[in-house]
């Protein structure tokens, strides 16, 4: 069965830490929404006017900087409306304009194309997931190579470890992963896939998990001080 939408995913940012933000277009209606923008807003735009389309609605997985730096423009712009996790939002106190605060499994309708919002603290103390029919789309929860960092203002390794068990549970095998950040693997690669190359898939004792994520000494992937991995 064709799916309701297409995704189309936009890279901007620094060289050595982009980030990925997504476009979805709904087939039936052409209504849009985009998933974390921020650094380019030429590169954004441009992909909508290419588009023939709009951003009715602007998801956000988490209130970090790099994540939303381009919200306000593109609500100025367009007129968007932006959805933000009631806990996220209270608990840094971050109120864009035209926010509407969600709860954890609300739903969001893109033309026909159903979006749910699962609540996945740990990086942050209210980041989201978004939950379409064949893509989760996990800003800075889950990567395809690892996970979020957990010893920011908010995260917890704990709560890291119960959202990714709870991802395990309730997210098909065959679901794609579409993450903030890429470190080397293909975006886009199956829960499934996670679920073998992962390590923190793989482990299933909540105090091994957490030690592992706060470990001493890990080593970045890329040479700069703030790391995802």
């Amino acid at each position: 069965m064709k799916s309701t939408y297409e995704i189309i995913r936009l890279k901007a940012g620094s060289p050595l830490m982009p980030n990925y933000m997504y476009v979805i277009l709904d087939r039936a209606t052409h209504e849009a929404a985009i998933i974390d923008p921020g650094w380019d807003l030429e590169l954004i735009t441009t992909c909508f006017r290419e588009l023939g389309a709009q951003p009715s609605i602007i998801l956000l997985t988490h209130s970090h900087f790099d994540h939303v730096n381009m919200v306000e423009p593109l609500v100025e712009r367009f007129g968007s409306l932006v959805y933000m996790s009631a806990i996220e939002s209270e608990y840094y106190q971050i109120r864009p304009t035209n926010l509407i605060q969600f709860h954890d499994l609300d739903a969001i309708y893109l033309g026909q194309t159903r979006i749910q919002c699962m609540i996945t603290p740990g990086h942050t103390a209210g980041g989201s997931c978004f939950l379409l029919s064949d893509s989760l789309f996990t800003g800075d929860t889950v990567f395809i190579e690892g996970c979020g960092v957990c010893n920011m203002e908010g995260g917890s390794p704990e709560q890291m470890y119960e959202s990714i068990q709870r991802i395990k549970r309730v997210v098909a095998p065959h679901v794609r992963i579409y993450p903030g950040h890429s470190y080397g693997k293909p975006l886009g690669s199956t829960l499934g896939d996670l679920e073998k190359c992962n390590i923190y898939f793989g482990l299933d004792v909540k105090k091994h998990f957490v030690d592992f994520r706060m470990r001493k000494n890990q080593k970045p992937y890329f040479p700069i001080d703030f790391r995802e991995l």
